[in-house]
């Protein structure tokens, strides 16, 4: 990338212009380009807060164009009104010249728009491949699916951006910055000709963003128009052609790169001369606060040696992997130490939790804002006392005025921009939201403070005022631990500055001896090639100043991931053949949830068969166990989808009374009627059933276990009312309806061959066709699912609806197969299908679970219920047992879920 921003920041670069004579005067004109996409007088307002008003400007081919402006001057806005997710209140857009109306992210995809938003809109219960391919899946035969294809072809897309994961990976596992670079996969998947980049830098390392940057310069060298949104001017101006500059909602002006500088682009943006970024007070260095001795934790780091002086700001630079957050987690008890010791002032710790750290006064800024550090809903106030929320509480009750009286002089000191104490802070500029973050850990008067990528995300003005406030803490005598990705940061604000490669300490820098460019060397484990050595000394310009720090730096960082040939971003030709070991392929094998619960049912089989021969009998085990398992996992593969979607449904145990009376009763009121007749009506009915469930939980906004738990009632009313206590028996309905259950190809009863072709039409659809990937990426992240264009709101009718059908089929089943029907019919079972799904490892928190597991979370309950009955223990304790096997299931399936953010395997 180095020559390439070296011609940029010294080149005047405009959009291509041809010239052609004049048709009447005879001289030369230009013609401009074509913009790739054109804003014209777009406006866009939100209640009583214009968010953009009268914005005008073009992406033209081969053009970065970065929008700048501090937090709320409008460029989120205006990158979701150009990615479709807003429509303007004014004016309009253009694409390739012509006049459109985007109604939806899918319609700016279609005409070839990618947005890679800042903050990632993944599905973490899936794998990288589909998250790379979420809403333009690779189809194969019959318009299916090829997830081959799409695990080969993300494989390529991660490597070229340096992104060493298997595609197969959960997104859950993956850190911050790499589920960024897998959001930008995700778009250069999309081979668009128009690529918005909303903060793609923010959770990125250095050596990360240099990839970035030689992905877009070969982006622009194919001729697609980018849109680079970012607060990092060192990075605006190494990337950008052109800046467009905003404020308060308005374009201020836009400027050609190589024709202004920094200061002048600051100034344009907040309407003011900024002053020092990084602000320093004169400091007395004091006494050791923190001392860290050969600390290790295997896998992560190892003979760490670390001191935080009273007064002392220290600096943890390195690449992602390093080891810097993971010293921050065992300093603030939330890991814990294989080797080594901790001492603050003096004394040996060692903090067994968060609190116990707090209590030792030790205070942790995590990096993951929005993920751990706030709670979007909660009021400004309750996210500032949350850690100390105790001291202001009297006789058990919390009082405001001992909360105001803990944070309100710290929240004025950081000149916090808020309209009232009980404001959401989700409603907070980002940088308003670190500085609320700030007190809320001051307010619990640390000696030590942790604080990891503070100005993630921020803009400039932000960014100042909080280098403003680490600086007046420092001064105060507080020690501070900085994590930092951002160099020009590390070296503005830090006194000290430790270099981490590969879970050690590898370099120590002062203040005064620092450049981005022996950082980038020791970060990178990299020897400075010759041919540098007289860059040197051009690194060491000012901290931000230009872009030849950047260059600089990024030389020692392009050195160490050099390759002989650059990759190339034109879109992968052939899937990979799959070379994965056998041993990779069992272990994945033995991972999964459903090996588990097959081993469990082993474990319970084997025994009772031992104890009791008639276990294993064929009547016993064919003719009750699999006919029971075959009506309720029917139930149960409905239940799975509806809980797919992050929902519940508690009415199927109503539903499947409801129609079973009706279908039974039909048939015996028109005995003639073919059998069929009383199978489509119940279906039917069902389905309706499912359709008013799915409505009002989909488009009335309404919770399903509200829903659902009033339709349960009501529809088991309907029955009731309908049955008026009556009985349908077995003389009342025609021999075809009671036969057609009866029948026992090859031995083995229909009801089982049913059940076994719904499995496998169930499984076919979840996996293998883009509707039924979509119902999995609803649940697993509904808003990501909407900003990629999957109608998240018809994926949670479509399973309602499924759910519903699935019941009232279930339903007609069970009247033909027991013969006697009455307003009781199945009367308690939601509780048994809801028990066997979660026992089949369907998450209760959506996206997650397969047809194999819910089937055998069936049979192992009904396995279960059947032991009970030989042993004679009391039916009645049944709900009892479903009830602990539901909260048993729930619990594995945290413990399931945190492994598989550790190891990312997908075990689906």
């Amino acid at each position: 990338m180095t020559e390439a921003v070296k011609a940029r920041a010294t080149a005047i670069a405009e959009p291509a212009r041809s010239t052609a004579p004049d048709s009447e005067s005879g001289a030369e004109r230009v013609h401009e380009p074509t913009p790739a996409v054109e804003l014209v007088g777009i406006s866009k307002i939100f209640g009583s807060t214009v968010a953009a008003k009268d914005v005008s400007f073009e992406l033209f081919p081969g053009e970065v164009l970065a929008l700048v402006g501090e937090n709320g001057a409008g460029k989120s806005t205006l990158v979701k009104t150009v990615g479709g997710v807003y429509r303007p209140d004014e004016g309009f857009l253009r694409v390739a010249g012509e006049k459109v109306e985007l109604h939806s992210p899918l319609d700016a995809q279609h005409r070839g728009i990618a947005v890679v938003h800042q903050h990632p809109g993944l599905f973490p219960d899936l794998s990288i491949a589909e998250n790379v391919f979420a809403g333009q899946p690779i189809r194969g035969a019959a318009g299916l699916l090829d997830h081959g294809k799409m695990r080969a072809d993300a494989q390529k897309w991660i490597d070229m951006l340096g992104l060493h994961r298997d595609a197969a990976t959960l997104v859950s596992s993956l850190r911050t910055s790499e589920q960024q670079m897998v959001e930008i996969a995700r778009a250069l998947a999309a081979d668009a000709k128009v690529l918005i980049l909303d903060e793609p830098t923010a959770a990125l390392t250095i050596g990360e963003v240099e990839k970035l940057f030689t992905v877009i310069d070969d982006l622009r060298t194919r001729g697609v128009a980018m849109m680079f949104v970012g607060h990092r001017l060192e990075e605006i101006f190494a990337v950008s052609d052109r800046i467009a500059i905003l404020r308060d909602g308005r374009m201020i002006d836009t400027r050609v790169t190589s024709q202004t500088d920094q200061a002048e682009t600051v100034k344009l943006m907040v309407g003011r001369e900024l002053g020092d970024l990084y602000p320093r007070h004169n400091v007395t260095i004091g006494d050791p606060v923190l001392t860290v001795s050969d600390l290790s934790v295997t896998g992560s780091f190892h003979d760490v040696q670390l001191t935080v002086r009273a007064g002392e700001v220290v600096g943890l630079a390195g690449l992602v992997g390093s080891g810097r957050t993971e010293i921050a987690r065992v300093i603030f008890g939330i890991d814990k130490p294989s080797t080594g010791s901790l001492n603050l002032d003096g004394n040996p710790i060692r903090p067994r939790s968060a609190a116990d750290a707090m209590a030792h006064g030790i205070a942790y800024v995590s990096e993951d804002r929005r993920g751990q550090s706030v709670i979007e809903d909660f009021s400004i106030l309750d996210n500032a006392t949350l850690p100390v929320i105790s001291q202001a509480t009297k006789l058990g009750m919390i009082r405001r005025r001992l909360e105001l009286a803990l944070v309100s002089e710290s929240l004025e000191r950081m000149k916090l921009k808020f309209a009232r104490f009980d404001q959401p802070i989700g409603t907070l500029s980002g940088g308003n939201q670190q500085k609320v973050v700030l007190a809320k850990w001051l307010a619990t008067n640390p000696r030590l403070l942790i604080l990891d990528e503070p100005t993630q995300g921020i803009d400039i003005q932000a960014k100042a005022e909080v280098h403003r406030i680490i600086s007046e803490l420092a001064a105060q005598g507080l020690a501070i631990l900085m994590i930092s990705s951002d160099m020009p940061e590390l070296i503005g604000a830090c006194d000290r500055i430790m270099v981490m490669r590969h879970g050690e300490i590898v370099a120590e820098f002062d203040r005064g001896n620092a450049t981005q460019y022996e950082i980038g060397l020791a970060a990178t484990g990299v020897t400075a090639p010759v041919a540098d050595q007289d860059d040197v000394g051009l690194a060491e310009a000012p901290a931000g100043g230009s872009a030849d720090a950047l260059v600089h730096a990024d030389t020692a960082l392009n050195t160490a991931t050099a390759t002989p040939h650059p990759p190339s971003t034109a879109p992968p030709e052939k899937p990979a053949e799959a070379t994965r070991p056998q041993r990779e392929w069992l272990k994945r094998l033995v991972g999964r949830r459903e090996t588990g619960l097959l081993a469990a049912l082993l474990v319970i089989i084997v025994p009772l068969s031992i104890l009791n021969p008639r276990f294993l009998s064929s009547a016993n085990l064919v003719d009750l166990m699999l006919v029971e398992t075959s009506l309720i996992g029917i139930v149960a593969i409905g239940e799975l989808m509806v809980m797919l979607t992050r929902q519940i449904d508690l009415s199927v145990g109503s539903i499947i009374g409801l129609t079973g009376y009706i279908a039974a009763s039909t048939m015996a009121a028109h005995p003639d009627l073919p059998v069929i007749v009383g199978v489509v009506t119940a279906t039917g009915v069902g389905l309706l059933c499912g359709l008013i469930n799915g409505v009002i939980v989909a488009y009335g906004r309404v919770p399903s276990i509200v829903v659902t738990l009033g339709t349960l009632a009501i529809y088991r009313g309907v029955d009731s009312i309908l049955s008026a206590g009556k009985q349908v028996g077995s003389a009342d309905v025609p021999d075809s309806w009671l036969a057609w259950t009866a029948a026992k190809p090859l031995g083995v009863s229909i009801l089982v061959w049913i059940a076994a072709v719904i499995f496998i039409v169930a499984g076919g659809f979840l996996w293998k066709t883009s509707r039924g990937r979509e119902i999995y990426a609803t649940g697993s992240n509904p808003d990501g699912a909407k900003l990629i264009g999957i109608p998240a709101p018809r994926r949670v009718l479509l399973a309602f609806c499924a759910s519903g059908l699935l019941a009232g089929f279930a339903g007609a089943l069970w009247a033909s197969h027991y013969t006697i029907v009455d307003g009781q019919l199945a009367l308690g079972i939601e509780l048994t299908v809801i028990a066997a799904v979660v026992v089949g490892g369907v998450s209760m928190r959506g996206g997650s679970g397969t047809v194999l597991g819910a089937l055998i979370g069936t049979f192992a309950l009904l396995v279960i219920k059947n032991a009970l009955a030989l042993a004679k223990v009391d039916a009645q304790y049944l709900q009892a047992f479903y009830g602990a096997a539901i909260l048993l299931a729930i619990t594995v399936d945290l413990v399931v879920a945190r492994r598989a953010r550790r190891t990312g395997k997908v075990l689906a």
